[in-house]
């Protein structure tokens, strides 16, 4: 009897929630990375940006067709329009921005200029860790006057040529944060426990999108509900729940079950996606299955405070010892291609040029002459390699419970023992990995995970020597690698502030020229963004890029 009534009130509840999404009162997402502090300026996971993008809104956007639009803005300033102005010596630059009439915090008080003068000061504090600081640090100070707080004047000490594209540029509620901010800006990362985006994420005050947070528990769940401030079009759908399901073997289960609406582009990996698309059509389940190329780069990032990883010739082993040909194959049915280097084939700036770059085709010989080289020899005996009576050893991270990745892993392990290399596997929940371990560089080895840009990108905050983090800038930058090379610096300096398309297509060239040369990272392969949304939902669109497809989510709606 305890069976049968478990399987009613089981039906009870997956009814009760199928009547639910049908007439837009709730919506529950499927993601499977776990999210961080949900302030703006400090956040640097995708699970978090995912999340945010439904509460929050910048003065611009991509938006699915990788075009800039304004969002807080009312026009995007540009030359030809006359609202940016170079100066007479074209190295400075002023622009004009004009935030909506009616933009408003979730607690109905006024979205200004000063907001964004707040966030720029609170970025450019030491104690505190950013993505990247030098964007901040390049706008001298913004302007407006008394009488029109809402037209703002940013001035930059360079003229960069994509001064407009802004989309990172989220605005903290300064009458909000400010308090805390001035309480613990003298402590190193007193302000990133303390913002109320950490202690009270559900305040109303915080956000200025469509929808505001009204709970959120780490590790579980985020709930969000309409901002009756939104200064847009008001959402349709009344309470949308993010849940965190780690393991992304077990997404499934939840979406065949309705315990889940749909699986977000943080969900599936893409062969699950490949496998979940056949049962759609064999058994004729009322989902669609999206499918987008990205610039979404998977790879390895090697620790060059690593004795082993200083060494070119190591690095080029390692590269060349494992057949990416072979990994795509087997687990993506060959629809994600391998990676050259940072830069995407959808990005204009991409390049596989042989007279350009490096090429690292599968040569298991090739690999072992290397080492050879390098002075690590094969031991008969063990099957592995020793140099000075020290054995090859170096370890592989990545985050846990992604199955995808676990299942690189092993290829690569087992590849790499080929050559005599002893790989240690060490995982850990991304939460801490992102937030912790590679922020403050404490991997002594490899870890696996991804970058993901907008098009025409500087890679300036992961690859520039300003951007390695360390105590000193407060563990600012996402140069995990530790690569520093001034030539480098000086070529993405040049195409910073180059205004000639052409031009900057060639800088971009000269960087993934180097960067395939020196081979501090690991290309892996270029993935696509998938997505599983239930029939009756429209207007949903992926993006293929870092700003999410929830950026519009005001356009959901349930049919």
């Amino acid at each position: 009897m305890k069976k049968i009534i478990t399987t009613l009130v089981l039906f009870s509840l997956t009814l009760s929630q199928s009547i639910a999404s049908a007439n837009n009162k709730e919506f529950t997402i499927g993601i499977s990375q776990e999210f961080e502090n949900l302030n703006p300026l400090i956040m640097t996971m995708s699970a978090t940006t995912y999340i945010y993008g439904m509460a929050g809104r910048a003065l611009v956007t991509l938006n699915a067709q990788g075009q800039w639009v304004p969002q807080l803005a009312k026009t995007i300033p540009s030359l030809e329009n006359g609202l940016a102005i170079l100066s007479s010596d074209k190295k400075k630059l002023v622009t004009h921005w004009e935030i909506v009439d009616n933009a408003k915090w979730s607690d109905g008080k006024p979205l200004t200029c000063a907001d964004f003068a707040f966030t720029r000061e609170v970025a450019l504090s030491p104690n505190i860790s950013i993505g990247e600081r030098e964007f901040y640090s390049n706008i001298e100070k913004i302007t407006w006057a008394e009488q029109e707080p809402r037209k703002c004047q940013f001035h930059y000490s360079k003229a960069r040529w994509d001064f407009n594209q802004i989309g990172g540029f989220r605005p903290l509620p300064k009458h909000l944060e400010e308090p805390i901010f001035k309480k613990y800006k003298n402590q190193k990362e007193g302000y990133e426990k303390n913002t109320l985006y950490n202690k009270s994420p559900s305040l109303s005050g915080l956000y200025n999108g469509p929808y505001q947070i009204s709970e959120a528990k780490l590790g579980s769940h985020v709930t969000l509900v309409p901002n009756p401030h939104f200064y847009g079009q008001p959402p349709q759908i009344q309470k949308i729940i993010i849940k965190l399901i780690p393991n992304t073997a077990t997404l499934d289960a939840n979406l065949r079950s309705n315990t889940i609406d749909m699986v977000g582009s943080l969900g599936f990996s893409f062969d699950q996606a490949l496998n979940f698309e056949k049962k759609v059509k064999a058994e004729k389940l009322k989902f669609n299955i999206h499918f987008k190329p990205s610039l979404t780069y998977e790879h390895i990032d090697l620790n060059l405070d690593n004795p082993l990883l200083k060494d070119l010739k190591v690095r080029q082993a390692l590269i060349h010892g494992i057949n990416r040909e072979e990994l795509v194959q087997a687990l993506f049915e060959g629809r994600q291609k391998v990676a050259l280097h940072h830069v995407a084939p959808i990005d204009p700036w991409y390049t596989q040029d042989t007279k350009i770059i490096t090429l690292y085709p599968y040569n298991k010989r090739l690999a072992g002459r290397l080492l050879d080289q390098a002075g690590w020899k094969l031991n008969e005996k063990d099957g592995f390699r020793y140099k000075d009576g020290k054995k090859f050893s170096l370890s592989l991270m990545t985050t846990a419970g992604n199955k995808t990745r676990e299942m690189v892993q092993t290829f690569l392990q087992q590849q790499w023992k080929g050559l005599g290399l002893d790989i240690t596997i060490k995982n850990e929940p991304a939460r801490v990995l992102f937030s912790e371990t590679t922020k403050k560089r404490n991997f002594d080895g490899m870890v696996m995970y991804a970058w993901v840009s907008s098009p025409e990108n500087s890679p300036r905050s992961n690859i520039s020597c300003a951007s390695i983090p360390n105590e000193k800038n407060g563990w600012s930058g996402q140069n995990y690698t530790g690569y520093c090379n001034p030539d480098l610096d000086k070529i993405i300096d040049e195409l910073d502030v180059e205004f000639n398309s052409e031009k900057r297509n060639q800088l971009a060239h000269e960087i993934q020229k180097i960067y395939t040369r020196d081979a501090f990272v690991i290309p892996l392969y270029y993935r696509s963004d998938v997505a599983v949304t239930p029939n009756h939902l429209k207007n949903f669109e992926l993006s293929g890029h870092q700003f999410s497809e929830t950026n519009f989510i005001e356009n959901w709606k349930l049919d």
